[in-house]
């Protein structure tokens, strides 16, 4: 597309990830994955917050959405991804970048500004979003190789960003769920900071569920222990599957319960079934699938996606209605999963306040924006500025709220 802003660098767009290679994706995607997988585990708890394996940013994840057609075509997310080189056609950065038609799939709402700019004769679409596409999972969006070239190759991605924002006419940038050390390098470039919550589970080095339970109050104990009975008292029982146990047939499964939610709430399930089949076989290890079983068949299931330190649990649906049975194989079940393999945390997905009382803490989660027409950028940063207060004082609230023990009376 253009050279970087840094001498030697150049930046080209790749409409597909076939066009670029998945060990150089990967390793921007997530540099210390190997280096990680081959030293000695860390405590839960000691990662500063970011998984250095996050597989929504990986190519096999990105790849699978293309060549299912969830992205691409007519979906409204036409990929355009940057890529940064040096002088050798080295890959050094590369940012999973899309050309947006619509605001769908996102979780970071911004209708609101689209319908505002569109009333005041400007034109919102198309706009840049940098994301892993259908997913609220906080990761890397700047994705840079762990080279001497680093912040070179960080600085001539957001100048890239900016190049094609110009060159295909699009009104913004939107780089949603992005962590540090982007959301640094996004701010000194004079992008808006907007933050929202959601409910993330901490692994606290807990051995057992048992001694989760017993860092919370008393009553809160017992009411999620009479949950749990509950949700599997109708003879259910759960199981974790992933790797080859992910057949055709258990996809079939969840397919169907994947699309009984998405229809029920929000018409139209983003996800194809051919996707699942496409993922499953590209990175199943790193896939947890939660699957409910009443009768001799599944009746309920939520996918999960598992990182070096974290679970993300994703999607969930079931064809049965039983009490508490959302709970237990969302939540509790991937609580019991995080301890058992020593993960960091359970990212349970967007919004929630329910998550609260299952011992899910209240997490900021940080978006960045660059709108071009300052008379758009002007209100827009004006209700940002608003609306972090706001985010801040209910994460205070709902903190202290939480079924957490205060004193040893809650004992």
């Amino acid at each position: 597309m253009s050279d970087g802003p840094e001498a030697g660098l150049a930046v080209r767009v790749a409409t597909s990830l076939k066009a670029v290679p998945a060990g150089a994706w990967n390793a921007c995607a997530n540099p210390r994955a190997l280096q990680d997988a081959l030293a000695a585990p860390c405590p839960p708890q000691n990662d500063g917050g970011i998984d250095r394996d996050n597989p929504f940013v990986s190519h096999e994840f990105l790849l699978a959405l293309e060549e299912s057609r969830c992205i691409g075509g007519c979906s409204g997310w036409s990929p355009a991804y940057l890529v940064v080189e040096d002088e050798a056609g080295r890959i050094l950065a590369a940012a999973p970048s899309f050309l947006k038609s619509h605001s769908q799939g996102e979780y970071v709402f911004d209708h609101g500004w689209a319908d505002a700019y569109e009333r005041a004769g400007g034109r919102y679409y198309p706009k840049l979003q940098v994301a892993a596409p259908f997913t609220p999972a906080t990761g890397p969006r700047l994705l840079v190789a762990d080279t001497p070239r680093a912040e070179e190759a960080r600085a001539a991605l957001i100048a890239g960003l900016e190049a094609l924002r110009a060159q295909t006419q699009a009104s913004s940038v939107h780089v949603t769920f992005a962590q540090e050390p982007d959301v640094a390098a996004l701010r000194q470039a004079g992008y808006l900071e907007r933050d929202d919550l959601q409910f993330h589970w901490w692994n606290e080095g807990f051995a057992s569920y048992d001694d989760f339970l017993a860092t919370l109050a008393s009553r809160k104990r017992k009411a999620l222990k009479r949950e749990r009975r509950e949700a599997l008292s109708a003879d259910i029982t759960v199981e974790a599957l992933s790797g080859r146990e992910l057949t055709e047939a258990v996809w079939d499964d969840f397919y169907g319960f994947y699309q009984d939610t998405g229809s029920r709430k929000w018409g139209r399930p983003y996800l194809n079934r051919e996707f699942f089949s496409r993922v499953g076989a590209a990175m199943g290890e790193r896939i947890v699938l939660m699957m409910a079983r009443r009768a001799g068949r599944h009746i309920a299931g939520a996918i999960n996606f598992r990182g070096a330190n974290t679970l993300y649990g994703r999607n969930w649906g079931c064809i049965e209605d039983h009490p508490f049975l959302h709970f237990e194989v969302c939540y509790h079940q991937a609580i019991d999963y995080a301890i058992a393999h020593g993960l960091s945390r359970v990212e349970a997905g967007a919004q929630g306040e329910h998550k609260l009382a299952r011992g899910y803490r209240p997490v900021v989660t940080r978006s960045l924006h660059h709108i071009a027409d300052p008379g758009l950028r002007r209100p827009v940063a004006a209700y940002l500025a608003q609306e972090r207060a706001q985010i801040a004082a209910a994460q205070a609230a709902l903190e202290a709220e939480g079924p957490f023990r205060k004193t040893d009376n809650d004992d």
